[in-house]
């Protein structure tokens, strides 16, 4: 058996796999990967990438460069050219990420859900009573971006982003392992909600989700790193004007982003939990 598939056995084991990614101290160890992965240092860089390979599919032949500065470098890697187009059609919401389809269907009032049976309040998720109400009754659709995946999201629709409000939390890891285990946790966790309007008017609302050794979310818009050391105010008004396909900033590992919208919006046929999608595939539909 291979080192790979030695590893990946071992991880399939859920009780093994739960107690390696979160009984350990989650934040300490993120800040330190923080730190670690900046160091620009050959021999560090080098053994970091090999010893990612061989815990996952990492794939670095669509990256724009072939050398990396640092792991940090190789983990936010842009990719050539042309290779995320966004779907042309004006009435089509596509993927702001390459993902792994996860839970998605209509919020119940304003119960959604991390994985069957396992709801969550989107008060609890957004912290606004109005954006609440923007959403009830909406729908939902949650994109898990792995390790080895491209790390940048890019806007799903021309639209203007109003607001993002930086929500400080914990760091648990969000794998469906722990999204079976721990109830609401993308409650949790440290995420930012982008609050975005479409031209119609209608909400169109991300919220990327950090989880252990990500969390940090860079937003290219607002010009900022949102992160536990992030100081100052909690929200962050702004009038940014993004068309469909835009880059809109990155994780620095794999993680989460759910997107919401109002109860007019229909899925598109491809989406199957548990399925890939690239960013700029179809998402959503709007109505007429």
């Amino acid at each position: 058996m291979t080192v790979r598939r030695l590893i990946s056995a071992l991880t399939q084991q859920e009780d093994l796999n739960f107690l390696l990614t979160n009984r350990i101290p989650r934040a300490a160890l993120t800040r330190f990967m923080g730190w670690f992965s900046k160091l620009e240092h050959p021999l560090v860089r080098d053994a970091s990438i090999a010893c990612w390979r061989m815990f996952s599919d990492l794939d670095l032949s669509q990256a724009k460069k072939a050398e990396f500065l640092s792991l940090h470098d190789c983990f936010t890697r842009e990719l050539k050219p042309g290779l995320r187009p966004s779907d042309p059609d004006p009435s089509i919401v596509v993927s702001p990420s390459d993902a792994i389809i996860g839970a998605y269907g209509a919020i119940e009032d304003t119960k959604l859900f991390q994985v069957k049976g396992a709801g969550y309040s989107l008060l609890d998720l957004l912290g606004d009573p109005a954006l609440v109400e923007a959403h009830r009754n909406g729908r939902f659709v949650t994109l898990r971006l792995t390790s080895s995946m491209y790390h940048r999201f890019h806007a799903p629709h021309d639209c203007r982003i109003e607001q993002v409000t930086f929500i400080r939390g914990d760091t648990w890891n969000v794998n469906p392992i722990a999204l079976k285990r721990i109830e609401a946790l993308f409650c949790k966790n440290e995420r930012a909600v982008i609050q975005a309007r479409l031209a119609s008017g209608l909400s169109l609302t991300l919220v990327p989700v950090a989880a252990i050794l990500v969390a940090s979310i860079r937003l290219h818009f607002l010009d900022i790193v949102l992160n536990a050391q992030t100081r100052g105010p909690s929200v962050f008004p702004c009038e940014a004007d993004v068309r469909k396909g835009e880059e809109l900033g990155w994780f620095e590992h794999g993680s989460t982003i759910i997107v919401l919208t109002p109860d007019c919006f229909e899925f598109c046929e491809n989406l199957r939990e548990g399925a890939r999608i690239l960013a700029g595939q179809p998402l959503l539909r709007l109505p007429g």
